[in-house]
Parts: structure tokens; sequence; C-alpha cells
């Protein structure tokens, strides 16, 4: 992929924080990157990667009135950012968990697709963490900058049991046995018009991807201990987190 010099200047600048696993500071506007060049750099960055799957970010409207948009952000998630359930933290910048759900496709979404069909697409529902790592100090950066730095895609775990269904109930995380984040999983919107609007944006979505529809829950800073995300309605991740 052709990147244009300023956009190129912002890969090397991220490349270059996760090589070295040091957070740098946001430069705000000075990149002179908009959102598209932003989203170029975010498909440059996987050059080479598998791609399994896209996350979701920035769902409600007011993070998005925050950051300047009007719509969610996504990222995508590769092979080696799947992980079983040992982590190891050393291997982030900033490492942060939320509770997700994601989806898997049974068959493909094309980009001009309904929401209804979008929904006839998706094989099951698992409860999911997005561990979040972010190169921008402090997790401070304008939209261009996350969605540049993959929307702060690290690494994620998925869950064992799938069900199907509208998705209800409460998200909930756990770290050594005490409950730090929990949300409504609601927030999440309508999975058919979020698919809709992922296939739209990247061209359409295949068969046996992965989307994580983001969190209802706040995040919190990634610790060595066991982790445990539990959805009252379909199911339990439990993963050991490690330095």
């Amino acid at each position: 992929m052709h990147l244009q010099e300023h956009e190129a200047a912002l890969l090397r600048a991220i490349e270059g924080a996760r090589a070295a696993r040091s957070p740098i500071a946001s430069r705000g506007r000075g990149w002179e990157v908009d959102l598209p060049g932003a989203y170029r750099v975010q498909a440059a960055s996987g050059t080479g990667r598998i791609l399994k799957g896209y996350k979701l970010g920035l769902l409600s409207p007011a993070k998005q009135a925050q950051m300047g948009i009007s719509t969610p952000i996504f990222g995508r998630a590769y092979a080696d950012m799947l992980l079983e359930n040992e982590v190891d933290l050393a291997r982030f910048v900033q490492p942060r968990v939320e509770p997700e759900l994601a989806v898997i496709l049974r068959d493909p979404v094309p980009p001009d697709a309904t929401p209804a069909a979008a929904w006839k697409a998706i094989a099951g529902m698992l409860v999911a963490v997005d561990i979040l790592d972010s190169v921008w100090s402090g997790y401070r950066f304008t939209v261009e900058e996350v969605v540049a730095d993959n929307s702060s895609g690290g690494a994620f775990l998925l869950g064992p049991q799938m069900r199907e269904g509208y998705p209800t109930g409460t998200l909930r995380l756990f770290l050594n046995g005490e409950l730090r984040s929990e949300g409504p999983v609601e927030a999440l919107g309508d999975p058919g018009d979020r698919l809709a609007w992922l296939a739209a944006q990247v061209g359409g979505l295949q068969a046996g991807q992965v989307v994580f529809l983001g969190s209802p829950a706040p995040a919190l800073p990634a610790e060595p201990g066991v982790l445990e995300a539990v959805w009252d309605q379909g199911g339990t991740l439990i993963a050991r987190l490690s330095l």
C-alpha cells in the first residue's frame, strides 16, 4: 500500500514505539494525516499478517462527540493477536483490559448488506476480552492517532461458549476475584447495525471472521493475576495475566 509522506512518518513512529515498548506523546494534528489517511496507516501496519476479523470502538455518541466524529471506529484483528488463556503482559506497551462481546460469522456480509442480512450471517456470540494497547502516552490521542494505531488493538481472548439470539444482560470483569468493571450489553447497540456499517467500511466481511463489538464497561490497567470475564447470559472466560 502506498502511503503519503506524512502517513509513512506516522507509521514509522507507531512501529518504533511498539518495537521499543515505550509510549510516545500525542502530536495532535501535527502529523497532518486525516482520518482516511489514518486508516491507510492502519492497513499498512498489517502487511504480511493474517486478518482474522475486526474490532469496533468509540460506540457511544458521547465518546464520538468528544473525538469530533459521528460514527464508530474500527481496528483489525490479526491471527497473532488472538491469544490463548495465558497472556504475557510484557509484550505490550501500556495494556488495559475490558470485557466485550464478539460475534463469529457463519456467512459473508457484503458491503451493501442490510442490518437484517448481517444478523442472519452471525453464527453466534461469545464473551471476550479486548487487551487494549496504545502507543500514545496515557491514552491521550486524536481520533487519527488512535485509528492509525489500530484503534488501540493489542490482543484478544475469546470465551469457549457460543450462544445465539439478541444479546442482553450484563458484562462483568473480575481481576483476582474482585469485580473491577461492568456494564449493560444493550449499550453496545444492535449487532446487525454494527456489522452492516463495518462491512460497508471495509468492503465486506468474510465467513469465519470474528468481530469484537466493543465494551459497555470501563477499561482497567492490566495487572498480573487471574482475569475473569462473565456474561450472565452467555458464559465465562478465564485467563491468567503474567509479566
